[in-house]
């Protein structure tokens, strides 16, 4: 198998998958090639009774439905690959049926929430000024975690307020930010070369001075999200969300929050418009009803 997948990761570097898409795709595989091991078939050789089986054992593990997905959209395209170099004669997973996918509402904090997180890191600190740096550019931005964490330091440019960074597919886009955003960086700009011990280019990284870890960016997020005492569910995307919500709220048209959040198609924006709308639909009622 393992000639096979070099192969099919060259095939996906080739046509310019992300590196985040080609890790889970490698994982995915390789989950599968071990569970195969354990019932002694080889994956170039199985039929859809071991797909099946394969995905009982994803929901008694307790995955979600969207990680079972995932799995199986990495699977039948590295099946339809060896197709493609001639290995295999039929794609196994071409005609099993895919779950179906519930999409959860992402959850949105509203303007009071955002100021009192954003209000949290300590900037007497190094790490406080930094935190809060990364922060209000999130929110300012409505960037991608990873975009966030790959932005490097001529990606920004405070004096036209503006940032620079590559989504999927390595699209470029242009996004402007505020006053408070620049005013942070600033700041952070200020104690930047005292953190970079590595001499990294890289706008933000961990206390090491090595580039910050997605779950290193999450424990961030999650521990201000307890000292600020906020309810909600918080995740590192909270903020891009609250950041499209808020802005529809304030008027700006769908087609413009999609292409800055770099979302491929308006479909996916589409969900924060509904939950704009929903809001907007519960403070008619309490401004309105008079026993709201």
């Amino acid at each position: 198998m393992g000639e096979y997948l070099i192969k099919f990761v060259q095939d996906m570097r080739n046509k310019r998958l992300s590196k985040n898409t080609i890790e889970a795709y490698i994982r995915d595989i390789r989950n599968f090639d071990e569970f195969l091991k354990k019932r002694k078939e080889v994956m170039i050789s199985i039929d859809v009774v071991s797909v099946m089986a394969y995905v009982q054992n994803l929901k008694k593990e307790g995955r979600a439905n969207s990680s079972i997905i995932r799995n199986l959209v990495s699977l039948r395209n590295f099946y339809k690959y060896l197709m493609k170099i001639g290995e295999i004669s039929h794609n196994p997973i071409i005609n099993y049926e895919m779950p179906k996918n519930k999409r959860n509402i992402p959850e949105v904090l509203t303007v009071e929430e955002v100021d009192r997180f954003l209000s949290m890191p300590d900037c007497s600190s190094y790490k406080g000024i930094r935190d809060k740096a990364m922060l209000e550019l999130m929110y300012a931005a409505g960037i991608r975690v990873s975009e966030l964490l790959n932005l490097a330091i001529f990606d920004v440019n405070l004096k036209l307020a503006y940032i620079k960074c590559k989504g999927t597919k390595n699209k470029e886009r242009v996004i402007p930010i505020g006053s408070y955003a620049i005013k942070c960086l600033n700041e952070y700009f200020k104690i930047r070369d005292i953190l970079n011990i590595t001499k990294s280019n890289l706008l933000f990284f961990n206390l090491k001075g090595e580039k910050m870890t997605r779950q290193g960016f999450w424990k961030i997020v999650k521990n201000y999200g307890t000292e600020a005492s906020i309810k909600k569910r918080i995740d590192s995307y909270t903020l891009r969300h609250s950041f499209a919500v808020h802005l529809l709220q304030n008027g700006a048209d769908i087609k413009s929050v999609q292409q800055l959040l770099g979302h491929n198609t308006i479909a996916t924006t589409q969900i924060y418009s509904s939950i704009s709308k929903q809001s907007k639909i519960v403070d008619v009622y309490k401004n309105a009803h008079p026993r709201a």
